[in-house]
């Protein structure tokens, strides 16, 4: 089986186990760690560009998981941390990790939120370095091994 084939295989997985769990994530914490780990894997290359920007939110807005949550509120808060990473990204990127280690002390939570972000990372079917590389920070500031994740 290829690399892509892989990463398709993967992401239906994970997509699956967080569709059954969908229900015990429902907490502004979750979208808000959620939204700041999407932001963080379109911006992974340092840019968000409107196109990247656009995709990002139609995974978002038809997640299944994430259909717990007002669409529009969705929205505002990745665009809220997609604006913040675009006008500067480290800061931006301090404040996004920040918001995704707010759920160390949930690893459950903490979990869907790595998974959404590899979900959103190999949307495109390219899950490239720099995304791989977001998600691992995302994992170190939660306290879960990357590798529990094949990074």
């Amino acid at each position: 089986m290829g690399f892509f084939d892989q990463l398709r295989s993967r992401t239906a997985e994970m997509s699956g186990q967080l569709k059954t769990k969908a229900g015990q994530f429902k907490s502004k914490e979750f979208a808000n760690a959620s939204m700041a780990m999407c932001a963080l894997i379109a911006a992974a290359d340092g840019s968000i560009d409107p196109v990247e920007r656009q995709r990002t939110e139609g995974v978002i807005t038809s997640n299944e998981v994430l259909s717990v949550f007002p669409p529009d509120e969705l929205r505002q808060k990745f665009a809220f941390y997609a604006d913040r990473l675009v006008r500067d990204f480290e800061f931006g990127k301090v404040e996004a990790i920040g918001t995704i280690a707010k759920l160390k002390s949930k690893p459950d939570h903490a979990r869907a939120v790595i998974q959404i972000g590899i979900i959103i990372g190999g949307a495109d079917g390219n899950f490239d370095d720099n995304e791989k590389k977001a998600v691992r920070e995302a994992c170190f500031a939660v306290g879960i091994p990357p590798a529990e994740f094949d990074l």
